[in-house]
Order: C-alpha cells, then structure tokens, then sequence
C-alpha cells in the first residue's frame, strides 16, 4: 500500500492518461466541416448512432480533476510541513500553468491577426478559435487551484457534507436553468460541478482504503444515474458537444457530470489492483515517466499540430475541406492514420517551445507537481 507521503504511480497514469485520451479523440474523431466563415467542428458521435456511449469512459474531465484534487491536497501537505504559506503555494502552481497557456495564446491570437490582415479571410478567426478552445480545461483548473484556500478550509470544517452541498447546489441549478428557464445561472456549474470534481479527490485515500465493494457502490450508483437521467430524456446521452442535440452535458456542466464521475471513480477503483501490477514492471514504469513528463505539453500543443499538418496536407493536396461529413467503413479503418500526422507536427512544437516545460515537470505533469519532488 502507498505511504502517505509516497508517490502513486497509478494516480500519475490516471493523471497522464487522461490527458492523452483527449488528445486522441481530437486527432482521431474531430471532422470540420467548412463554411464561409471557416471550420466548424463535429465528430462521428452526430452520425453514428449509439456511439454516443463510449463518451461514458472517455469524456475524462471529471476523472482529471478528481486526480487532481488528490495531488493538490497531497502537494500542500508536503509543502506545509516544508514551512511554505498557501498563498505562495497557489500562486506557483497559477503561474506554472498560466504562463505557458497565455504565452500559446498571445502567438495563436498574433498569427490570426496577421493573416487576416495579409489575406483578409473571415474564417481566421475560427480556425484560431478552435486551436485555443481545449484550453477551456487550464482556466478551469486554474479556477480551482485560485479556489484552493476556500475548498481547503470547507473539506477540513464540514468533510462530506461540502460534496453533498455541491452536488445539490449543482441539481438546483440544472432545475432553474430547465424548469424556469433562467439560462444564465448554468455557467455556476462550472464552478459546482468542477469544484465537486476537485474536492471529491481530497478523500481519494478514503476511497482507496475502503473495501472493494465500496468501488463497486461507487460505479453502481453512478451507471444508474446516468441511466436515469439519460433515458428520462431530459439529458443528452453524450458526454461531449454533439451537434443537433438541444444542449450539451459539458458546455457548462450539467447533473450528469455528477452521476458520470461516481462511474468513473468507482472504475478506476475496480482497475486500480491490475494497473497497479502492471506498473511494476521496468518497461510500464520508464513509460509511465515519460507520459507523465511529456502528457501536459502535448495537450497544450496538439491542436497546434493538428492545424500544421492540415494545413501541410493542404498544400500537398492531401486535404480537401469538405462541407457534409462522410463518415464511411473507410473512415473508421483510416482512424489509426489519422493519429500520425498530427503527432509528427507537434513534437517539434514540443521540441521547440515545450522541453524546458516537461523537464521542469518531472516526473509527472506541471499540474501536479510536488515541491522538493
């Protein structure tokens, strides 16, 4: 069992994993479809019926914030007991993620303005549009590490209850917004669902010092609730964005995320014993590192490199902007490829603008990092 202060190879693959799983599905399943104003993004999920469902594992946003929860309250710990204030705490782990993401859009915003300038096409501004919007997921973490002090002092005064008060803050919410119709209070979600998200890791050893069955109470409940809100037809079934659905579960957060996290934190729970013996062995570990090393500046950079090699493949006459999508037998045989072009374009970014970053880093994403480690 990992000692309080010891370092939990599993959490850091969780942690890491998760990042590159958004990455994939980006590389892999986003489709643009070209209007007169630029690209629009969608994704088999809106003509492919029953796909809808393998966003239940895949939509990992809830399970990075409850990871990083964990690592937040573990790095704190340690740097209490180094004599540092929390203040200082939060200001280095905002300005460890904040300078990179503000620096990627200072030179995304510079690039739309150039060429928009140079060759006067509308569609500029969506093409930086889409490259910046993964960074939804930095400013909601650098929300929640801002929040620190306060979930801090609320997880230590009132335990559970803050998770229950957060949960039900979060249903309320949901109940205004379709009942009542007051559209403008869902964006509190972000700061309910997500800070439910992140103070439901402060109990993450709880979780794993409990008895497996507990895993399973946690994966049950949260099936069934997303059975339930689903099939009432009140929710969409995906966990992402899908176009033509009246809203999505995740642009801001809806109840669901609540129910989706429960599943989640009850999985990784049922695979934590056999992860755990894989990560044992020499080859899982050294890779472990290296994701861990390289998983955040790969996410910052991926959409960089994603718009590199279509532009590349443009030019090339590999790439012909389409205005239907057609997604095909052949469309899904080709999704291992569509992987290729996109990494070979980011790892030079990576090479270029991101080493400093992942050595400083080690071993596990910036995010998490642990003072002295």
């Amino acid at each position: 069992m990992t000692s309080r202060w010891e370092r939990d190879a599993y959490v850091d693959w969780l942690r890491a994993s998760s990042l590159i799983v958004v990455v994939v599905w980006h590389w892999a399943f986003t489709i643009l479809q070209w209007d007169h104003d630029g690209p629009h993004a969608t994704s088999p999920l809106g003509f492919t019926s029953g796909f809808w469902v393998l966003t239940w594992l895949f939509q990992v946003m809830p399970l990075f914030f409850y990871v990083g929860g964990f690592v937040h309250l573990r790095s704190w710990e340690r740097a209490r007991q180094r004599g540092v204030s929390l203040g200082a705490f939060v200001a280095r782990r905002l300005r460890q993620l904040a300078v990179p993401a503000v620096a990627l859009l200072v030179v995304w915003f510079a690039i739309g303005a150039v060429a928009q300038a140079y060759f006067g096409w509308p569609g500029m501004g969506r093409v930086v549009l889409l490259v910046v919007s993964p960074l939804w997921f930095l400013a909601v973490y650098l929300m929640l590490i801002a929040l620190l002090p306060a979930a801090l002092r609320l997880h230590r005064e009132y335990g559970h209850l803050v998770l229950v008060w957060l949960a039900g803050g979060a249903m309320c919410v949901d109940v205004l917004r379709f009942r009542y119709g007051y559209d403008e209070v869902a964006w509190l979600n972000m700061v309910l669902v997500w800070g439910l998200a992140h103070q439901a890791g402060f109990f993450y050893r709880d979780v794993v010092d409990a008895p497996r069955r507990t895993a399973w109470v946690v994966l049950w409940s949260g099936c069934f609730g997303l059975v339930g809100l689903v099939f009432s037809g009140l929710y969409p079934g995906s966990m992402v964005g899908v176009p033509g659905e009246r809203f999505s579960n995740m642009a801001p957060p809806t109840f669901v995320i609540v129910a989706l996290l429960l599943f989640q934190i009850g999985f990784v729970e049922l695979v934590r014993p056999a992860m755990e013996r894989i990560l044992t062995r020499p080859r899982w570990r050294a890779a472990n590192e290296v994701i861990n090393r390289f998983a955040l500046p790969l996410f910052l950079f991926h959409t960089t490199g994603m718009a590199i090699s279509l532009f590349i493949f443009w030019l090339l006459g590999w790439y012909r902007p389409e205005q239907t999508p057609n997604v095909t037998v052949m469309y899904w045989v080709t999704r291992p490829f569509a992987l290729v072009g996109p990494l070979l374009c980011t790892l030079p970014v990576i090479w270029l603008f991101g080493r400093r970053w992942a050595r400083a880093s080690r071993p596990a994403a910036v995010a998490a990092r642990t003072p002295g480690d």
